[in-house]
């Protein structure tokens, strides 16, 4: 697990050649946005050519038209784990979708389905109230979703609504009949720089990147889909949503950079919010050490090594 541009599938693919000799591991992909197919190059989405090498389950799995849900990410982790098991491999699951990792070790609550006619009035209503103001709305009708949800998050903070409306209940109210937790051996290791200043450098260096690859075409062409729109949760991924409403014509190329960056560290800063209350985490803070710990802690839990 990791914060977004921390070096997780760096590492991961080191593990996977490290422990290769005396244990196959295959990678779970944990990540909300590499699960749909023709969205490349703003996620960071590894290679044809590296994913041929390092088999990596849960990418292009969908049409970004689809909507994927955290109980979808589960019921499609728990089939992906149970087959790399039965083949005698070790799951590697890498990503850094905190929900999705909740999801799957916790459990979920049993939640309303989507509803298309509410997501349209509540899109309505966020590009009337704002973030603020729709999270003010959750406050009211469900202050301990709010207290939860960050106000920088419109696509939870919407879902909390969807679920309030759709169902008549606070979605906080249905949180403690989740699902059972994942009930198998679970070695939980967090990437994430020792000083956030090197998370940031990462972040900007990585964007433009991006933009040097061409991640405008690609969503200029993702614009020219007559079944996307700019609410799709796909087209609302950091770095998506702002180059979308850049194409749009809403700022120039400078605001681009300035707003993608801006909202890529938001996403970091909820990542490792949300890390800091998850248990029993070990922590790899060093760049050159990360490998080497990751291995040191793995033989403790005795994990076969070479």
């Amino acid at each position: 697990m990791g914060p977004t541009a921390a070096g997780k599938t760096e590492l991961a693919l080191a593990l996977v050649d490290a422990l290769a000799p005396v244990l196959p591991c295959e990678i779970v992909s944990v990540d909300s946005a590499l699960v749909y197919r023709g969205m490349d190059i703003g996620t960071a989405k590894p290679s044809p050519a590296l994913r041929a090498r390092y088999p990596h389950r849960l990418v292009d799995i969908c049409d970004p038209a689809e909507t994927y849900s955290a109980a979808r990410f589960r019921a499609d982790a728990l089939a992906a784990i149970a087959d790399i098991r039965a083949r005698g491999a070790l799951a590697l699951l890498v990503g850094g979708t905190m929900l999705y990792f909740r999801a799957l070790l916790r459990g979920l609550a049993p939640m309303p389905a989507a509803h298309p006619a509410l997501r349209e009035r509540l899109a309505q209503e966020a590009r009337a109230r704002g973030p603020a103001g729709m999270h003010r709305w959750l406050a009211d009708v469900d202050p301990a979703a709010a207290a939860r949800i960050h106000p920088h998050d419109p696509q939870r903070v919407q879902r909390a609504l969807e679920v309030y409306l759709a169902s008549g209940q606070p979605m906080s109210s249905l949180w403690h009949a989740a699902d059972t937790g994942l009930d198998l051996p679970t070695i939980k290791l967090v990437r994430a720089p020792r000083e956030r200043s090197i998370l940031h450098a990462r972040i900007e260096r990585r964007f433009d990147a991006m933009l040097a690859a061409g991640f405008l075409d690609e969503v200029r062409a993702l614009m020219g889909r007559a079944d996307l729109s700019a609410e799709l949760p796909s087209m609302r991924a950091v770095g998506y949503r702002q180059a979308w409403a850049h194409l749009a014509g809403a700022f120039d190329a400078a605001q681009l950079r300035t707003r993608a960056l801006a909202a890529t560290r938001q996403l970091a800063k909820r990542q490792y919010t949300w890390l800091r209350s998850e248990p029993d985490c070990a922590w790899l803070r060093d760049d050159a050490a990360a490998l080497t710990q990751a291995l040191a802690i793995l033989k403790r839990h005795a994990v076969p090594m070479a």
